[in-house]
């Protein structure tokens, strides 16, 4: 299972679901950068240093931060859906489908 970084306005809920699922996630509360307004680059530059894919529903920001460093563990973008076992079985069913998350970014759009 893939280890996570659920960046801060990451629903709470998918976390709990994505960790039923046997990912080992990580949010930001836990790793004590809750609240600090923490900018994007160095949001991806911890997940970087702590070897964790990204989760975020803050799309625009890190698909731009994916084309200037591609050299992160993995970006998972999501759109916001508030069904939340949905949305992480559909995070939990493309890492299922990655082989590798090295240097990917990978959209989850809600289902229309």
């Amino acid at each position: 299972m893939a280890q996570l970084y659920a960046n801060e306005n990451f629903p709470l809920p998918v976390v709990m679901e994505l960790r039923r699922l046997g990912h080992d996630v990580l949010t930001t509360y836990e790793s004590g950068r809750a609240g600090s307004a923490i900018p994007d680059d160095e949001v991806l530059a911890f997940s970087i240093a702590e070897e964790r894919v990204l989760l975020t529903i803050n799309r625009k920001h890190f698909i731009r931060l994916h084309r200037h460093r591609p050299d992160h563990p993995g970006i998972i973008v999501c759109t916001f859906d508030l069904d939340f076992a949905a949305l992480a079985q559909h995070i939990h069913d493309a890492l299922a489908e990655q082989s590798d998350m090295n240097g990917q970014r990978i959209r989850i759009n809600r289902p229309r």
